[in-house]
């Protein structure tokens, strides 16, 4: 099925395959932009608005790709009682940078972070590919809008396999925890569904680096 067709599949019988097909269809298709700027969706963050049909003239590889170095996500049909997809500004740069909106996620939620006693822990500053230099630029931006001017991270893994994002509890002010789990899901929106996000003190870890 093409993109269009795909869109016609009714909302009840959308599996995991119809997902895959439309993330082939959409990176292969074109569309209409219904506007040049971006809209501030129902969650706060800024969409661009597109929609698929026989006169769209955009090439989709082109709308992510410019969309990834500034910052906005993607809604595919949005004037429909559900919009058939809408992307995160995460899996739009993940896209731009791998050909892929995500990857099998982990077994790992955003949160906490617990280390067994023992355990030997691997830190580091993230690489590139991990996280772009222009999406950490996008982030400070985001968090110079909280008020927050030096946020600090940290990539940790205690098995290599599965990574943690940190961000350092200090370098934000020391929220009080009944907020860090709304922290933690709106930086998720900047970063890949597959991403674990966690919050975490300072104290006794390796040396945080500047975002």
């Amino acid at each position: 099925m093409d993109i269009i067709e795909l869109t016609k599949v009714a909302d009840e019988k959308r599996d995991p395959q119809w997902e895959v097909d439309f993330f082939m269809q959409l990176s292969q298709s074109k569309l209409k932009l219904m506007s040049q700027d971006p809209q501030v969706g129902p969650d706060g963050w800024p969409y661009l608005m597109t929609e698929t049909g026989a006169d769209a003239t955009e090439f989709a590889q082109n709308i992510l790709q410019w969309l990834a170095t500034r910052g906005m996500g993607l809604v595919v049909n949005p004037n429909k009682e559900y919009p058939d997809y809408v992307f995160s500004y995460g899996m739009v740069w993940h896209f731009k940078e791998t050909g892929l909106f995500y990857r099998a996620k982990p077994e790992v939620s955003n949160g906490s972070f617990e280390l067994r006693d023992g355990a030997q822990l691997h830190a580091g500053e993230p690489t590139p590919q991990y996280l772009p230099q222009y999406v950490r630029s996008i982030l400070r931006e985001f968090f110079r809008d909280q008020s927050v001017f030096a946020p600090k991270i940290l990539v940790m893994s205690a098995d290599r396999v599965n990574y943690d994002l940190a961000f350092s509890l200090e370098s934000l002010g020391n929220p009080p925890v009944k907020e860090h789990q709304g922290i933690a899901e709106a930086i998720s929106w900047f970063l890949p569904p597959h991403y674990s996000i966690v919050l975490v003190s300072e104290k006794n870890l390796p040396p945080f680096v500047n975002l």
